[in-house]
């Protein structure tokens, strides 16, 4: 006989299609940093939030220096019931620190609407890609990321991926992995 172990899950009042958990125990989420020496797509990064969102659990995705696709915090693609994904509101992908006035408006708008969706606790995994790469822009200031991971509901797991992490984050991390390329020996 094969039992099976089952939470009863209900809609969010007010955001149909975003589903909380029961009230069965729940671990504290933790915080973990993936870094580089370069800039990169994190794929095992994204393959573990479709993976995780497969399995029933609401994630979020969220890329800040990734535009050129007219999306939006208005506009978020949900790849399947349980995972959105938010790009930035530009005509381009950010590659260095000076902005327009509409993609400043836009990294802003993306940055508010961020911390409301974390601390809603609607999530339970949020991705924040190339966030350690706008903070070492300086576009996104390092303490409110500070204060939002501390202000975070306990349940969230929090990916922080991108190069440049600065030691206040990596401090405030309870996983990092660092991406690096190794020596190739040719004979």
């Amino acid at each position: 006989m094969v039992s099976q172990l089952e939470s009863p899950s209900r809609n969010l009042p007010g955001r149909p299609g975003v589903w909380q958990q029961s009230a069965l125990p729940s671990i504290e989420g933790m915080v973990q940093v993936f870094t580089a020496t370069q800039r990169g797509f994190f794929t095992n990064v994204m393959a573990q939030a479709l993976r995780i969102a497969g399995q029933g659990t609401p994630v979020l995705v969220v890329q800040f220096l990734k535009g050129g696709c007219n999306q939006g915090p208005q506009q978020p693609m949900r790849l399947s019931q349980r995972l959105d994904w938010v790009r930035l509101n530009a005509p381009r992908c950010i590659d260095g620190p000076e902005l327009s006035e509409a993609e400043q408006a836009a990294l802003v708008d993306l940055w508010q609407f961020t911390r409301r969706e974390v601390l809603s606790g609607a999530y339970d995994l949020v991705v924040l890609d190339e966030l350690s790469l706008a903070i070492a822009y300086g576009l996104i200031p390092e303490d409110e990321v500070l204060e939002l991971l501390e202000l975070r509901p306990r349940h969230i797991d929090v990916i922080l991926t991108g190069p440049d992490a600065s030691r206040r984050l990596l401090d405030q991390a309870d996983q990092i992995t660092e991406l690096r390329r190794g020596l190739r020996v040719t004979a």
